[in-house]
């Protein structure tokens, strides 16, 4: 179940209307811009497609990560890996990806780090994050983990 406060109004009813119209905005400039931007534009629709038939659980998540990833890493380009919303560097390598529950049948979708991402920490450190719910401190922590992945 999802807590319900400002900046995750949308995540129990999904996308908000202008969040859509911003995302189908977008894609129409990435496509303006030619080849690179036609895969970067199949690549974020490519991302919206799996999250739309994500159950609704895992979709509310998935859509809260979309939007901090957007927002918080615009470098990175959206696309699906394995069928499910990744993030690439410059280099087409996936920093990070959304894990969704009901793909793989487990009781929490999870935020994963590859090796593209640079959360190294010592000789050991979390690359994998359960999500089961979002709120004001959640995204408080994606952020933070999406930022120092990219930095």
């Amino acid at each position: 179940m999802l807590t319900k406060d400002a900046s995750s109004e949308s995540a129990s009813t999904g996308f908000t209307a202008a969040e859509h119209a911003a995302m189908k905005q977008r894609a129409a400039e990435l496509r303006a811009e030619g080849k690179s931007g036609v895969k970067k534009a199949d690549g974020l629709q490519g991302v919206l497609d799996a999250i739309n038939k994500m159950d609704p659980e895992d979709r509310a998540l998935a859509e809260r990560v979309h939007v901090v990833a957007t927002t918080n890493a615009p470098d990175l380009s959206p696309k699906t890996w394995y069928g499910m919303p990744a993030y690439t560097n410059a280099d087409g390598k996936v920093v990070f990806c959304f894990k969704n529950a009901g793909k793989f049948s487990t009781r929490y979708s999870t935020l994963e780090f590859q090796d593209a991402a640079h959360l190294d920490d010592g000789e050991i450190w979390p690359v994998s994050f359960a999500l089961q719910t979002w709120s004001p401190a959640v995204e408080k922590r994606v952020v933070e983990l999406i930022s120092a992945a990219i930095a």
